[in-house]
């Protein structure tokens, strides 16, 4: 924290993983810290019997986080609180209920970050104003804020891209009834032109007659010629097998989970997109401000069941139900022709293995990649290039604090291994990055002893 900081003050952390980020910055700005995991609604209690400088909830659940906030303002009622909420519909509730609380969530805080590393290099962070977007770039020691659209080549070939995706299916399933469907189209098409061309029908009349043929009816009258007699034997049966062709593939995409379309928005694009893997409420809140750039995206998920797969439908963002770890999965997504590829998911060891293969099949790739808590980031980096590495739970912790030391932050970015919080005002404040507590969850006892002699 800044070295103009408030004198030693007393604060509630509760969470896990990323509240012992949190819990060890404000150990090393010199106050004390109650580290609790999920306390019960006594420990809760003890914990917030002396002078509270403020309770920051850092977990998972939003069900969960909700719960704890509005114990804490039972019990302290008006205590400064931070909280993480991924959903805003529950966010917003509870800032309409707790007027001292502050809402945020990892993927608020990471999003600006990992949109802009995806668009153009140099670029800390990009947020979405109603004026337009204003970029954040590092000139001349400092960070410069200023208005950002992307690049015309960017959105051309995106454009292009997307263009290009149409009616080229990524399934089995849709190829197999594109084909049958084709193949239909291509027996009516050739009827059509023969009844016209030779037969000199009138082109409705054609038509109709076709349309038997395709349909296995056969011509109106076993009239014309003997050669368009055996065309339209063989057509009828060749028909039969593209109309299989065709109920099956429609079938398989009618049972089968679906997120991928053939046309329009879900579609995938072929050129200048991003692809971003993990469908989590981080890899969600990319997608969309990409699609709001008008930058094609894929998304990426491994586990069919994810809760966000249904709303990224919705949204119209096309989803690949697949291991992106797999070579072969990958190199199906246009990684050659990609803007970049973000391996976004919560687990560091699965976007370490996509960001390797990802390398390995697009040498040249731009590769965004989230990092957390585990040790083989700095040893895998020593080894390969595995990209640009952000590290969300230092963004996080570093929001989280500035928060509650009363900053009302609208944002943090990092340039190399310096975090910069964005204050209310617009100016950039340096940042320490913290190590993890070394206490555990429930709470240090060095602690307790030491927080049991603040007044109150």
């Amino acid at each position: 924290m800044p070295e103009n900081a408030a004198p030693q003050q007393y604060y509630v952390v509760i969470g896990s993983d990323m509240a012992r980020r949190v819990c060890g910055l404000l150990q090393s700005a010199g106050h004390l810290v109650r580290h609790l995991d999920r306390p019960t609604d006594e420990d809760l209690r003890r914990a917030l019997r002396r002078e509270v400088a403020g309770v920051a909830v850092l977990l998972d659940d939003d069900v969960e986080s909700l719960r704890y906030a509005l114990a804490v303002e039972h019990i302290r009622p008006s205590l400064k609180l931070v909280v993480t909420v991924f959903d805003r519909t529950v966010g917003e509730q509870l800032l309409r209920v707790l007027p001292n609380c502050q809402v945020t969530s990892p993927a608020d805080v990471a999003a600006p970050v990992l949109l802009a590393a995806c668009l153009q290099p140099g670029l800390l962070s990009l947020n979405r104003t109603p004026a337009g977007h204003i970029g954040a770039r590092w000139q001349d020691d400092a960070v410069h804020e200023e208005p950002w659209q992307p690049p015309r080549s960017l959105r051309c070939r995106a454009r292009l891209g997307r263009i290009r995706g149409q009616l080229r299916p990524h399934d089995g399933s849709s190829r197999i009834m594109l084909t049958g469907l084709a193949g239909l189209l291509t027996v009516l098409l050739a009827d059509w032109a023969w009844a016209v061309a030779f037969l000199h029908r009138p082109p409705v009349q054609a038509l109709f007659e076709a349309a038997r043929t395709v349909s296995a009816v056969g011509p109106a009258a076993a009239h014309g010629s003997d050669g368009y007699l055996a065309f339209s034997a063989v057509a009828m049966l060749v028909t039969i097998v593209f109309t299989a062709v065709f109920t099956a593939g429609m079938v398989d995409r009618l049972l089968g989970p679906r997120a991928v379309g053939i046309v329009g928005s879900r579609a995938l694009p072929r050129a200048g997109h991003v692809v971003v893997v993990g469908l989590g409420q981080v890899g969600l809140r990319l997608c969309t401000q990409l699609q709001a750039l008008g930058i094609g995206v894929i998304a990426v998920e491994r586990n069919p069941a994810a809760p966000n797969l249904r709303l990224a439908r919705a949204l119209g963002v096309p989803v690949v139900v697949a291991d992106a770890t797999d070579r072969f999965v990958l190199s199906t997504l246009g990684l050659r022709q990609a803007q970049a590829l973000a391996a976004v998911a919560s687990d560091d060891l699965d976007n370490i293995a996509v960001s390797v293969t990802a390398l390995a099949v697009a040498p040249e790739l731009r590769v965004i990649m989230r990092a957390g808590e585990h040790e083989a980031i700095a040893e895998t980096r020593s080894l390969f290039r595995i990209g640009d590495v952000h590290d969300l739970n230092s963004l996080t912790a570093a929001y989280t604090t500035a928060s509650l030391s009363g900053l009302r932050p609208r944002g943090v970015v990092a340039h190399g291994k310096q975090l910069l919080v964005q204050c209310g005002d617009g100016a950039f404040v340096p940042w320490p990055v913290a190590d993890r507590c070394d206490h555990p969850q429930e709470g240090d006892a060095r602690t307790e002893i030491a927080a049991a002699h603040l007044p109150g």
